[in-house]
């Protein structure tokens, strides 16, 4: 068993899956990293707001450091939310983090669960391919070299060209998608050949198996 609940073995969709997790890390990654700098922007734009009060500011003014508020918070916690929100979507996918009905996907056994779990997940996969087009679309529509900052839109403070974010979720969708297909894959392979515990899709742990799973995550942190 890999790290989380995904089995692997020597098939070639077990090698795609842990071809497609690097990626998937690094997404998540981003986004961790993301919402991490969120806490020093509010840092500065805080200490600037009181320093510029204090004595040392015509200092710091004259070094450039902290003059006042930081110029455009609010623009760059707009530009950060996608990288928040989506780029480590496919990665919770992967783990089977998403919030789900286990209570009652829990009851099942054997064909019948990798029956509901496929339709589940070709329902979410057609969505999100609709997502992905939509939303490169919307990214279309705001990207153009020909004016400044290859951008047709703003932000309102500080004009922040708003491309970059709008490109984000195109990319991060499509990430997802990949994923899916590959789940959609194993888990019809599961409910062709009856398979008890499939590679490449995320196995759903009883209460027992979590916390003995926390505990030895613990124990290896040590």
């Amino acid at each position: 068993m890999s790290g989380g609940t995904v089995l692997q073995d020597s098939s070639l969709l077990s090698r795609l899956d842990r071809a497609l997790l690097p990626l998937e890390k690094a997404t998540a990654l981003i986004s961790g990293l993301a919402a991490f700098s969120l806490m020093f922007l509010a840092a500065y734009s805080v200490a600037g707001r009181q320093l510029d009060k204090t004595f040392i500011a015509p200092f710091l003014d004259r070094i450039g450091l902290m003059d006042g508020p930081l110029l455009g918070y609010v623009d760059y916690i707009e530009a950060l939310m996608p990288l928040i929100a989506i780029m480590g979507v496919s990665y919770v996918q992967r783990e089977g983090g998403h919030i789900r009905m286990d209570i009652l996907i829990g009851q099942l056994r054997g064909r019948l669960l990798w029956l509901f779990e496929l339709v589940s997940v070709l329902l979410i996969l057609a969505l999100m391919i609709a997502l992905v087009w939509g939303a490169w679309a919307h990214f279309d529509r705001s990207f153009d070299c020909a004016r400044p900052l290859c951008s047709r839109d703003s932000s309102i403070d500080i004009g922040l060209p708003i491309w970059p974010s709008k490109l984000v979720v195109p990319i991060a969708f499509a990430v997802l998608v990949a994923r899916l297909i590959l789940q959609a894959i194993g888990y019809a392979r599961a409910l062709w050949l009856g398979l008890e515990n499939p590679v490449a899709v995320p196995l759903i742990q009883s209460i027992a198996e979590q916390a003995a799973a926390e505990a030895e995550q613990l124990e290896g942190g040590k």
